[in-house]
């Protein structure tokens, strides 16, 4: 196979943002009513993510800026304030050039 489509990506996720991706994907460990909704949005040349995932007892939110050298996990103890931080920063994004190419549950496969 052709070494043209090896692709070495220039992310470089350490320890610690592994820590902080594990908090948001075992968030919803034994908690009922778990919602996902993903944001993806696009600038330019640059895709950006934000991803929230509300429960009862809180909410987690994921953000992956092309501009940060990691994503950013915020842990909420109220799902109300994480959904209306989400909102307004989808809104903000909006604002500031960003357009929203899909917003919904998390896309798989």
């Amino acid at each position: 196979m052709s070494e043209d489509f090896d692709i070495q990506g220039d992310f470089d996720f350490d320890d610690e943002f592994d820590e902080e991706l594990a908090e948001f994907d075992e968030f919803d460990d034994e908690l009922e009513d778990v919602a996902v909704r993903t944001a993806v949005m696009q600038k330019n040349d640059m895709i950006a993510l934000l991803c929230i995932k509300t429960a009862s007892a809180g909410a987690a939110i994921c953000r992956v800026d092309p501009r940060e050298d990691r994503p950013a996990v915020q842990i909420y103890d109220d799902a109300n304030a994480a959904v209306e931080w989400f909102t307004r920063s989808l809104r903000t994004s909006r604002k500031n050039g960003w357009s929203v190419i899909y917003d919904g549950l998390p896309l798989q496969g």
